[in-house]
């Protein structure tokens, strides 16, 4: 139903990690739909460009190695929630994304993953 979304999704996320593993924190920023929804285990913060900027600036870059399964569940044809399954620098990680297309193109958020708080 949502075929041709599904491939643009995936090609979404294969530029997202890339600049994630490049620390591209700015051009990972231009992918956002502002405020950023964050969600862990008993809190929901929201973050401006300038908070994403600094929070995900001091989580990337360096030697990062990832590995993902993403599976999206669309909501419609504008909105679609994107569980990751998957390791970073050998950690296992599972979270989810909200992606939003606005003006045609899909944007970041909302991130939630657990043990955060």
């Amino acid at each position: 139903m949502y075929g041709m979304s599904y491939d643009q999704i995936m090609q979404w996320f294969a530029k997202w990690d890339a600049l994630a593993v490049e620390g591209d924190v700015e051009a990972m920023a231009d992918m956002a739909l502002f405020p950023v929804n964050t969600v862990t285990d008993g809190s929901a913060t929201s973050w401006d460009r300038e908070t994403f900027l600094a929070e995900m600036g001091a989580q990337l870059g360096g030697d990062v190695q990832m590995e993902s399964t993403r599976t999206p569940h669309f909501i419609n044809e504008n909105l679609a929630f994107v569980i990751t399954d998957g390791t970073i620098n050998g950690m296992t990680v599972r979270y989810g994304d909200l992606l939003v297309k606005a003006g045609g193109e899909w944007k970041f958020q909302t991130m939630v993953q657990g043990g955060w708080a």
